[in-house]
């Protein structure tokens, strides 16, 4: 972030139904570090359609989009990347000269994430989940790796939907499921909610898993993630989601990729002093 703005500093901006500072200060940080004249703001809206043709209008750069908007958003712009279509939602709105072409980053994220962990066609997986995330996590999983999986979501409706979109199994609790990829992508286990200290999946299914995925970033060594660690297992956790996703997304916006060491940075930062 430059540190004197100007009519020709790069404006980036959020939208999300609850701002937070995180993606403010990860952003922020990096263009401060990397000599870089953007500068990063949160905001809420109440007409999103406004909201984005401003987008246009103004020639602001990149939005990041949460919230309840990833999908509504869809229809106010010119293009969809391949990560969208693979979901139909979108986190990012990257604005080049007036045309408005929407992203995933989560997906791109966790498919970069399961890719590096070694997740081949041989694998099977149980995902437990059937919301955002679950949908990146699946998709992902379709386009590059194992065939043999199984959703485990208590709505039947989105659950089996999402299992028979790309040819899995559904059921409506994890039961005696096994698997050597387990993917947590429910709220269990974040900070704060009402299933703050529970396990997506049992110990018998962590010991018997390969390796454990755990969406929820706050904390990132969930109840989950914890004990497969104890068992030795290899773990993904939600703040490696969060940094890729956010560093995908300053790319996008910038044409720059930071180093590993400068994303880090950022991301300590992001989470240290909360929303």
């Amino acid at each position: 972030m430059t540190e004197r703005i100007t009519k020709d500093t790069v404006l980036c901006i959020s939208l999300a139904g609850r701002p937070t500072n995180i993606g403010t200060r990860f952003h922020n940080c990096l263009y401060r570090e990397l000599g870089l004249d953007y500068v990063y703001k949160a905001f809420t809206t109440t007409d999103l359609a406004a909201a984005i043709a401003g987008i246009r209008a103004l020639g602001i750069r990149g939005c990041g989009i949460s919230m309840p908007y990833k999908e509504t958003c869809l229809q106010y712009v010119d293009a969809l990347d391949d990560s969208v279509r693979a979901i139909e939602s979108a986190n990012t709105i990257v604005n080049t000269d007036s045309f408005l072409k929407a992203y995933n980053t989560d997906y791109i994220a966790v498919a970069a994430l399961l890719r590096d962990a070694g997740v081949t066609p041989a694998d099977s997986f149980a995902v437990r989940g059937s919301g955002g995330m679950a949908k990146a996590v699946v998709a992902a999983l379709s386009d590059n790796g194992p065939r043999n999986g199984t959703v485990i979501a208590r709505d039947q409706s989105s659950g089996r939907e999402l299992a028979q979109r790309y040819g899995y199994r559904w059921q409506a609790e994890p039961g005696d499921a096994r698997a050597t990829l387990l993917v947590n992508a429910t709220p269990l286990g974040m900070a704060g909610g009402p299933g703050a200290d529970e396990l997506a999946f049992d110990a018998a299914a962590v010991q018997a898993a390969e390796l454990v995925f755990d969406v929820v970033a706050a904390p990132a060594l969930t109840p989950l993630i914890r004990l497969a660690s104890s068992h030795g297992k290899r773990v993904i956790t939600g703040a490696d989601v969060i940094e890729l996703r956010a560093v995908e997304q300053f790319v996008l916006y910038t044409g720059v990729r930071p180093a590993p060491e400068q994303a880090q940075r950022a991301s300590e930062l992001a989470r240290s002093a909360g929303a």
